[in-house]
């Protein structure tokens, strides 16, 4: 599978809230770095990740822009209420080896609704 075939599943599954359907996408030993949180390294993490996000949130990506170089796909997207940002995808062996995604945590916390923690704003 071509890494923005694999990240359009990645999109299908995430907007079904498929969270082992997610994981499965992952390697093993894949590291996911929301650049507003500390890496995750390992596919139970990342799963766990997704638990705790779903379990919190409505979450829809909509796809913007998806772009395939070599072993990379970079996706550009939306989400219903205006929020936006992008991921790379860097895919081997038809599994996400490494993610690394961009987004305002804080007008994410905002939109949804949740509390903001204390220690995000210092």
């Amino acid at each position: 599978m071509k890494p923005s075939e694999l990240v359009r599943e990645w999109v299908r599954r995430f907007n079904a809230a498929d969270i082992d359907g997610l994981a499965a996408l992952y390697a093993e030993d894949a590291v996911n770095h929301q650049v507003v949180t500390e890496p995750l390294h390992g596919r139970e993490a990342i799963a766990a990740m997704f638990r705790t996000e779903f379990g919190r949130a409505t979450m829809v990506c909509i796809v913007d822009n998806l772009f395939e170089d070599g072993e990379w796909a970079i996706l550009e997207w939306r989400d219903p209420l205006g929020l936006r940002g992008c991921g790379f995808f860097h895919v081997r062996e038809g599994r996400i080896v490494f993610q690394r995604g961009y987004f305002d945590q804080l007008s994410f916390f905002r939109q949804q609704g949740l509390p903001v923690p204390a220690h995000y704003l210092g």
